[in-house]
């Protein structure tokens, strides 16, 4: 018996114990996840605050206390969120190292955060298809979840993707996409700049009606009325201006860069390029005098802010204007400013444009030397340039001729009149004798009008009046300007004033301040062509630092 009874109390004994440690193993249990919740919520407190090193030093933590406990799923959450922190914090690499450990099983659920954090590290190692892929994945799922607003987030990530590897018409469905999402919870701001963005990039790609491109840029405008922020309803006024300025869409461009005007007061860059914008649409239209000021201040706000390629073009467009308004001097010296600065920054294609543009006044001021000249010149630097529609070169060839042969009638009239001097010499003994023999007086053979001869035709050394050359190319007002966020910024190379690239003088005039409205010195604007390749086309820094995506352990 009493065998039985040490038994029994051996065995109450033991099962005391075994619920005693049970007890204290779910205490500790329990204290762990309250500590990994404070080391999470930490770690959220400190990427609020921009401190990335103390936000991955709180997710480390929370990692390693994670792994003293058997939930695969707490553990794959805290190494979601230090892959996260990772990237965010400009280690791409290493954050995707650690974001395998938050991969699910064969058979778990796919997270709509891991595959945004991986996009996201893809993106900033540069690695545009796979970010893609990822960002794809992340939208369906949060599309799955009714997540509308964190799936309009990744479309608009999606489509910077694909613009950088040139899939146009699947970047304009993802922006597009972005736009419903982002109207369905009410966030119109958003809606009109992922609209405006998908205008944009319609135009560009070429494959898209007019029409409905203009139905979506006028969908962004109707929207950002509920845009309170300045400076983005400034940038999407601006943009919506330079799609409405590629259409050929002048009037409607006019009106938002007007408006945009008073929204860019404040920044002197963005300022500078609405102006710019402004004058180059005013050319367009015709409207010389209203674009002249609009030059003036451009070039000058850019000049102040050393964007000496962005001053350059709006010296060229001045010079334009002025040409259209037949005032040929200030025309002339402003195309020398914008010369001077097209050679600064070793711009080819401004320098060629420009220099037909001295040649067109100089064929006007009736000195085809000098405009041959700086034809022959615009056509060497037309050499270094790509992607030149071959009626440039032979727009340039027919005026470099026309040139040549005024040069040449100009020569020959020289020639005809020198050797008629030279007839008149002796001449003069036979009026006085012709005098003597009853001649009315002062009638003489040099006051018979050279240019009758032959039965009274014309005479074929009669100089001709030169054409009117206006100077209508068509590249002289292309140059609008897209870089609203990052001023270009040159180095200013002083060069030889001498001679150019193909031998010009330039006349020794040296660009000098202009002083407009009394305070800044005179500067250029410029048209852009179509979205620049560049824009989206540069590879993404390995540093680049990336909005992540964060989970709690709830």
């Amino acid at each position: 018996m009493a065998s039985d009874g040490s038994s029994v109390r051996d065995a109450r004994e033991k099962q005391k114990q075994k619920r005693s440690s049970t007890g204290r193993s779910d205490l500790e249990d329990k204290d762990t996840h309250v500590e990994i919740e404070r080391l999470t919520a930490a770690g959220h407190a400190a990427l609020q605050t921009g401190d990335h090193n103390a936000a991955l030093r709180r997710f480390k933590s929370a990692l390693r206390a994670a792994t003293k406990l058997r939930e695969k799923r707490l553990q794959r959450t805290c190494a979601l969120n230090l892959g996260a922190a990772f990237v965010e914090a400009g280690e791409p690499r290493r954050g995707l190292e650690v974001l395998e450990l938050a991969q699910p099983g064969e058979r778990g659920q796919r997270v709509a955060e891991l595959q945004f954090n991986r996009a996201t590290a893809h993106e900033a190692l540069g690695e545009p298809r796979q970010a893609a892929s990822h960002y794809l994945q992340a939208a369906q799922l949060y599309r799955s979840q009714g997540d509308a607003g964190a799936e309009a987030d990744t479309c608009v990530r999606l489509a910077r993707c694909q613009l950088h590897t040139e899939e146009w018409d699947e970047a304009v469905a993802s922006f597009r996409r972005a736009a419903e999402s982002y109207r369905a919870v009410g966030n119109t701001p958003a809606a009109a700049l992922a609209l405006k963005d998908a205008g944009k990039h319609m135009l560009q790609s070429g494959r898209n009606a007019s029409d409905d491109i203009i139905s979506v840029l006028t969908d962004s405008l109707e929207m950002s009325i509920d845009i309170t922020d300045q400076e983005t309803l400034g940038k999407l006024l601006n943009d919506v201006g330079l799609s409405f300025s590629q259409m050929r869409l002048f009037s409607e461009a006019s009106e938002c860069y007007e408006q945009a005007l008073p929204l860019v007061a404040s920044k002197p860059h963005r300022l500078a390029v609405v102006l710019q914008n402004l004058g180059a649409v005013h050319n367009a239209l015709g409207q010389f005098q209203q674009a002249v000021q609009f030059h003036r201040e451009a070039a000058a706000l850019h000049g102040s802010l050393g964007s000496r390629g962005a001053q350059g073009r709006c010296f060229s467009n001045l010079g334009f204007a002025l040409v259209e308004l037949e005032e040929l001097e200030e025309a002339w010296e402003s195309y020398i400013h914008a010369l001077q600065a097209f050679r600064d920054t070793d711009d080819p294609s401004g320098q060629w444009q420009v220099c037909e543009g001295l040649g067109g006044i100089k064929l006007q001021m009736r000195d085809p030397q000098k405009a041959s000249v700086y034809y022959k010149e615009a056509l060497q630097l037309l050499c270094r340039c790509q992607d030149v529609s071959s009626s440039v070169q032979e727009r340039l060839v027919s005026k470099l001729s026309e040139a040549l042969q005024q040069k040449l009638l100009i020569q020959q009239r020289g020639a005809a009149t020198q050797r008629h001097h030279h007839r008149r010499l002796p001449r003069s003994t036979a009026v006085r004798s012709d005098v003597q023999q009853g001649r009315p007086n002062g009638v003489t053979d040099a006051e018979i009008s050279p240019t009758k001869q032959h039965n009274g035709s014309e005479s074929p050394h009669q100089e001709q009046e030169p054409a009117d050359h206006h100077n209508t190319l068509p590249e002289a007002n292309r140059n609008l300007n897209n870089t609203y966020d990052k001023a270009e910024v040159h180095p200013q190379n002083v060069q030889s004033e001498s001679t150019g690239p193909g031998g010009v003088c330039a006349e020794s005039v040296k660009p000098r301040p202009v002083q407009i409205n009394g305070a800044h010195p005179l500067v250029r604007s410029s048209v852009t062509p179509p979205l620049m390749q560049n824009e989206h086309a540069q590879a993404m820094p390995l540093t680049r630092r990336l909005k992540s995506r964060f989970c709690t352990v709830m």
